[in-house]
């Protein structure tokens, strides 16, 4: 007997790699989809979307949302998790961004989102499936003092 093929948010977000802002005025139909699912009055991809992209993967597997396009708001999603606890598969990683970030107490600081895909410790390092890295999704790598959390969504 065949059991059934389970994929979890990382297989599926992984579907995604290579889907890009269009060039110049032009806007891409799938990445505004996922911005107008948190807010029906976005119409263009220029509209940060990290968390655009965690929220439509997650609304695939029925999981808990963040329903905001902030990604600090991510942090108050799903069950807290260690970075050494983190998993790939179910869990985000909630990233600061830029020169000087707030605590991660302040949500509607500049921040990133994507789901957890490693750890590397030379140097050390977390891998983050997400969107809106360099303008699409992709794999990359950041420092890991910019993690503000982890956070389980199953």
């Amino acid at each position: 007997m065949n059991s059934p093929i389970a994929f979890t948010p990382l297989d599926v977000a992984q579907r995604f790699i290579g889907l890009a802002e269009a060039p110049g005025h032009l806007h891409n139909p799938a990445i505004v989809a996922m911005l107008e699912l948190v807010d029906r009055r976005i119409r263009d991809d220029e509209t940060p979307w990290c968390a655009a992209f965690v929220n439509y993967i997650a609304w695939l597997f029925n999981l808990p949302r963040a329903n905001s396009l902030a990604a600090r708001a991510w942090l108050n999603v799903g069950a807290t998790v260690s970075l050494m606890d983190a998993r790939p598969g179910y869990d985000v990683v909630v990233l600061s961004r830029g020169e000087w970030a707030p605590p991660a107490t302040v949500l509607n600081a500049p921040g990133h989102v994507g789901f957890f895909a490693g750890l590397f410790y030379a140097p050390d390092r977390v891998r983050v499936l997400g969107g809106n890295q360099r303008d699409q999704v992709s794999f990359q790598d950041f420092p890991i003092d910019r993690v503000l959390g982890v956070r389980r969504l199953a």
